[in-house]
């Protein structure tokens, strides 16, 4: 995909292309930390949430991360986890908004796409 540059002269209203490398593709593997739940949103959506705790590669501790299953099959998958079973998500990292009582207000979450039982 590509982004465009915008020139500052407003003679030439765009400068070149520029191509976008990002990536938003995460893959987990850790432990549910407790049963999930089942939130319907203000809009009607629906979303499972759970935490997946991931231990870090050197070995000092652990990642509690807060995971959402979106679709109807994360939904179903994810309801179906129990506390302390090894799973493997993919899916993509994204940063929700809502209105809090005291304002807006955001969170990190990780968008599970597939749920695996290791």
């Amino acid at each position: 995909m590509a982004t465009v540059k915008k020139s500052k002269n407003p003679k030439n209203k765009i400068e070149h292309e520029e191509p976008d490398y990002s990536l938003n593709d995460v893959m987990l593997r850790g432990r549910v930390s407790a049963a999930a739940l089942e939130k319907t949103l203000p809009s009607g959506d629906k979303v499972v949430e759970f935490r997946l705790v991931v231990s870090r590669l050197e070995l000092s501790g652990v990642d509690t991360l807060d995971i959402g299953a979106w679709s109807a099959k994360a939904r179903r998958s994810a309801l179906s986890l129990k506390p302390d079973e090894w799973i493997e998500i993919s899916g993509s990292i994204h940063r929700r908004f809502w209105k809090g009582p005291n304002g807006l207000a955001s969170r990190w979450q990780v968008e599970a796409v597939e749920i695996s039982r290791i």
